[in-house]
């Protein structure tokens, strides 16, 4: 039973009588009542298999008919400790008839890839869910909160809405130079893509400050596409909006064929998974890493000197970790600020809980509150809270927002939601390290 679950108690068949006859001695026995449950007959050719045909058919939908209901993929969905969810149980409704097309179970799935990891016959909900949603958004079958989001993407090339022109306001706060490359095209070392919520969102233009101190002064030669930058779309294209993310992807590319840079840093997993995956297929390849991997590798150069003294406990991001197999960055990360006293939650590594906000379900809270006994990101914070941590560090930008109401929404406030690059900041003195470095240089 889920910290706040409803689940529904399995429903028994039950003759009012029912009298069963020895083949050998004629005897008879009476069975009424709980005796004969599941002695009601399960007539296969009742079903129709036109619906598990409709998503088989499907690019990307073939492995929903490999599922033989083993059910190890349920103890590991995280939408099932919250509902009545995982593969297998898609799998048999869709056999028994229901049209998964049509269905709201279509958008419960956040694409985290647990299941995947357990699954014997590699039933794949990453590609399965995507393709039967690209279908029904064809259909006009979409919830309402998800379609506003792909407007606001093709209109403005960001999830949320924001004017382009917005995007490199942040670094206004920075405290350091941030060089835009359309101002001055140059070769840079790192290219830094900041993606949408680090550019537009209060709390992720914090972390977007923090991290532009640190590759100051780590001395990297970096700069920014400001105005000139879209997200990456890979939020979008697991949403069912492929032909967004295609859209996107050509603009990317256009874009980053102008600049002369060495590899590509980004902040969002979502974004890193993009480069490293999606955008091969087509032909576009860039060295890419997530800025936990960059920093880890560049620790030494940062002049960490403050010990935090708190106790931290840090959240995988699915898309970092289960996804492309990144672990050990974010942890040497927090493990080198002195004063950490480092608690792993339970469900960690590769059996992380989600966040809630892969896949689309960053923008489908509203739609998921009919259907979860709470959010993903809740039941994230009271397991973060139950370590007895002060601080839940997290490294992808979706998650510092979502865990901090659900912190407020549980009673957990007392639980600090910090960016790695916020607590590295901290560690190292922030603008005051900067300021005494350019005092320095004079």
């Amino acid at each position: 039973m889920p910290i706040g679950g409803k689940k529904q108690l399995p429903i028994a068949h039950e003759k009012e009588t029912a009298i069963v006859v020895s083949s050998l001695s004629g005897r008879e026995w009476d069975v009424s009542g709980s005796w004969n449950r599941m002695f009601e007959s399960r007539v296969l050719s009742d079903y129709s298999y036109a619906g598990l045909g409709k998503v088989a058919a499907l690019e990307g939908g073939e492995s929903l008919e490999f599922c033989y209901g083993c059910g190890k993929c349920i103890p590991v969905c995280p939408v099932d400790l919250v509902a009545e969810y995982g593969p297998r149980k898609i799998h048999r409704k869709v056999q028994t008839g229901m049209d998964l097309f049509s269905s709201d179970d279509l958008w419960k799935c956040t694409t985290c890839g647990n299941c995947l990891r357990v699954c014997p016959k590699e039933v794949n909900m990453i590609k399965i869910m995507p393709a039967v949603r690209e279908v029904a958004m064809e259909a006009g079958s979409v919830p309402d909160e998800l379609q506003v989001v792909f407007e606001k993407t093709f209109r403005y090339g960001n999830a949320l809405g924001e004017n382009p022109r917005r995007r490199h306001s942040w670094t206004k706060g920075a405290g350091v130079d941030v060089p835009v490359l359309g101002n001055d095209p140059r070769h840079v070392d790192v290219l830094f893509y900041v993606e949408d919520y680090w550019s537009f969102h209060p709390r992720g233009q914090q972390a977007a400050q923090a991290f532009a101190r640190l590759l100051t002064l780590a001395g990297v030669d970096f700069a920014i596409l400001g105005a000139e930058e879209k997200t990456l779309g890979d939020s979008q294209r697991l949403a069912g909006e492929r032909g967004l993310f295609e859209s996107l992807m050509e603009d990317a590319v256009a874009t980053l064929s102008k600049y002369e840079f060495d590899r590509i840093v980004t902040p969002d997993p979502h974004g890193y998974n993009a480069l490293v995956k999606e955008y091969p297929k087509h032909g576009h390849s860039f060295p890419s890493l997530h800025y936990t991997q960059l920093l880890a590798d560049l620790v030494g150069r940062l002049p960490i000197k403050n010990p935090l003294n708190k106790k931290v406990t840090f959240h995988d991001p699915c898309y970092l970790g289960r996804h492309n197999g990144e672990y050990d960055a974010p942890r040497t990360l927090i493990n080198a600020i002195p004063g950490v006293e480092y608690l792993e939650m339970g469900r960690c590594r590769e059996n992380s809980y989600c966040c809630g906000g892969g896949g689309g379900g960053m923008w489908l809270d509203g739609f998921n509150s009919n259907h979860l006994s709470e959010r993903l990101s809740e039941r994230r914070v009271r397991e973060a809270a139950a370590t007895g941590a002060d601080i839940l560090a997290v490294c992808c930008p979706y998650e510092v927002s979502r865990f901090e109401d659900a912190a407020k929404s549980t009673g957990n406030e007392q639980l600090q939601v910090l960016d790695i690059a916020e607590m590295l900041d901290i560690a190292v003195g922030g603008l005051d390290a900067v300021e005494a470095m350019m005092a320095e240089s004079r």
